[in-house]
């Protein structure tokens, strides 16, 4: 699942804000806490609209494409993994122990989201990103000399997957730095750039898996993430600091215990108003039970294809079709959606979840090659149509003020079930011989989501109707008011309400 998630075209403190998308705001530069003279300043900056930020932009392709392109092509891994294991690879547990490895990978991507967005805006998107790519490169290059799956979820799952997390999240709040009127073409760029490494890596992996070993794959791999740490640090900020010293110094005269001031730092970052609105919890609960099955075929095809259909060296084809439709999909989604008015772009959302279930439980239906082949073009397209989509639904079930705890309290809740459908997955596969019923299975959580999902513009536009007719109301007892002689010409309400 190749996340993009493209800053708003809004003002620039919303396109950064968005941009960081987790619980604490991650809008560096407009959501810190250097107070009303730093947010004037920051709304009065011009993005450059070019220059060093196409630097920029090249650093961002190679973070997006590197990242998702490895986390996307496990499926290659995943064989590679099995290939090395002693035992029996039908054997029920080592299909559910090794599709651990790479679901915790991804999990952690989307589980750290929040903090990330706290510690991109606290020490800024250079520091963030270069740390972040440091823990990915660590994370690579420790698995190439252990053999033990146990070790692996914690070299390849929690640090690779929480580096990558760090790594990927300020690459797309920097891109607001540099860009405001052509933002809408520099995250175009960075998603066509990206999908070439996801049709790239999988043809690589298969060329270099079984020549040098998976040990000296995965050290290749960790090169990906040792040029990010480079490329990191072309992350300079261009927003004013959000750092103040006299809030600093309010800190320390405060007189309120140390336990009390953390509360309110962590009320401060972790702003939980968002579940309040019924719309944002149905949404989020909707996109966290279609994913349970999502990450399925990424991790699955290329085990099911070389057991289905016994094509040993055709099994990474699958994987450069999902990611090139994906690009496409991202492309061409955003466009459309900004035609759709209001939240009937959630639509979109219910079509490809839908379309995704239907696809997935045609996977096992397929008597040849091929038909998986078009299959996959078709998940590919799923993939990015909802994906580009998702931030601006955010924007309009909460506005631009609370998008970005939206979608990184969206991503954190995303992680459990995206992390436990393979190995679910591959239980299914281990007791019963093959991967029907593990493909029946992931078809069934996005059906299940999208029809949840089709209630929420229902339930939204019933709130506005309804907030609607209130403010009709409130309006009416003032007029009544007047002209009751309740309020006196002259009078700071009569002013006021005049």
């Amino acid at each position: 699942m190749a996340l993009q998630r493209p800053a708003s075209s809004g003002a620039v403190e919303d396109e950064d804000g968005e941009g960081g998308g987790g619980g604490g705001g991650g809008c560096e530069g407009s959501c810190g806490s250097g107070g009303p003279a730093l947010a004037g300043a920051t709304s009065d900056f011009t993005p450059p609209e070019g220059g060093f930020g196409w630097v920029v932009v090249l650093a961002a392709t190679w973070c997006n494409g590197s990242i998702f392109g490895i986390h996307n092509s496990f499926g290659m891994l995943y064989v590679l993994l099995q290939e090395e294991m002693p035992g029996d690879a039908r054997d029920p547990a080592l299909q559910f122990k090794t599709a651990w490895v790479g679901s915790l990978g991804m999990g952690m991507i989307f589980f750290c989201s929040p903090i990330v967005s706290i510690f991109t805006d606290r020490i800024g998107c250079r520091t963030t990103a270069a740390s972040g790519a440091a823990i990915a490169f660590i994370g690579l290059f420790s698995s190439s000399f252990t053999k033990s799956l146990e070790v692996r979820y914690f070299t390849y799952g929690v640090l690779f997957g929480c580096g990558s997390s760090f790594a990927f999240q300020p690459s797309l709040v920097i891109l607001g730095h540099y860009f405001k009127r052509r933002l809408g073409l520099a995250n175009g760029l960075v998603t066509a750039g990206s999908c070439l490494f996801s049709m790239g890596l999988p043809l690589l992996l298969k060329i270099i898996g079984r020549s040098i070993g998976l040990a000296h794959t995965f050290q290749v791999l960790s090169a990906f993430m040792l040029v990010q740490i480079f490329l990191s640090l072309t992350f300079r900020p261009m927003f004013p600091s959000t750092s103040d010293p006299h809030d600093v110094e309010h800190v320390k005269l405060d007189s309120r215990s140390w336990r009390q001031q953390c509360m309110s730092q962590m009320r401060k970052y972790f702003n939980m108003r968002v579940f309040r609105k019924k719309s944002y919890r149905i949404w989020a609960f909707g996109i966290a039970t279609s994913v349970l099955g999502y990450f399925i075929p990424y991790v699955h095809l290329v085990k099911y294809v070389e057991e289905e259909f016994k094509e040993t060296d055709k099994g990474w084809i699958v994987l450069v079709c999902l990611g090139a439709t994906s690009g496409i999909g991202r492309l061409t989604s955003g466009p459309i959606g900004d035609l759709i008015h209001g939240l009937n772009k959630i639509y979109l959302q219910v079509a490809s979840f839908i379309l995704l279930g239907v696809l997935c439980m045609m996977i096992p239906q397929c008597q040849e090659f091929w038909g998986v082949i078009v299959v996959c073009l078709f998940l590919g397209l799923c993939d990015g149509l909802f994906i580009t989509i998702m931030a601006p639904i955010a924007f309009e079930l909460v506005g631009p003020m609370q998008a970005s705890q939206a979608i990184g309290y969206l991503l954190g809740l995303m992680a459990i079930p995206m992390t436990a459908g393979p190995p679910i997955a591959g239980l299914l596969r281990g007791c019963f011989g093959n991967f029907h019923l593990a493909f029946y299975f992931a078809g069934i959580p996005p059906l299940v989501g999208g029809l949840v999902l089709a209630v929420v513009p229902v339930i939204h536009q019933r709130k506005l109707r309804k907030q609607q007719l209130e403010s009709g109301k409130d309006k009416m007892l003032v007029l009544e008011t007047v002209m009751n002689g309740e309020i006196l010409p002259g009078s700071p309400a009569m002013e006021a309400h005049i």
